[in-house]
């Protein structure tokens, strides 16, 4: 079964990085489009970047500039650099792909928590 799995989550102080990735595993699949939305402890889930395929990314207004979403078809990896981390960017994040022939499948997260 197709299924993305997020890594790279940690504990890291505010202002510094942390790179996370989406191995989108379980079978021959090629990724339409991908994204990462977070959901904070008592918000909802909000957008963080989301980009097509060999496309322009968009980016939540709070994240732009400090973080980039890249892929690598080739591996079906997709990842979100995060700089500057703030705060506020503590939360689960989540990857969420679409693939062609299947539809959207996402992850089951990955914590970042950032500490002043």
């Amino acid at each position: 079964q197709v299924q993305p799995v997020e890594s790279g989550g940690g504990l890291v102080q505010a202002g510094g990085s942390l790179r996370l990735s989406c191995a989108v595993s379980g079978g021959i699949v090629r990724i339409n489009i991908m994204g990462w939305y977070r959901q904070a402890p008592g918000k909802q889930r909000e957008l963080v970047a989301r980009m097509p395929s060999g496309g322009s990314a968009i980016y939540a207004d709070s994240v732009k500039g400090r973080f980039t979403i890249s892929e690598d078809s080739a591996k079906n990896m997709v990842y979100l650099q995060m700089n500057s981390l703030k705060l506020d960017d503590t939360a689960v994040y989540y990857c969420s792909v679409d693939l062609y022939g299947i539809g959207n499948k996402w992850g089951k997260g990955t914590l970042v928590t950032v500490s002043s």
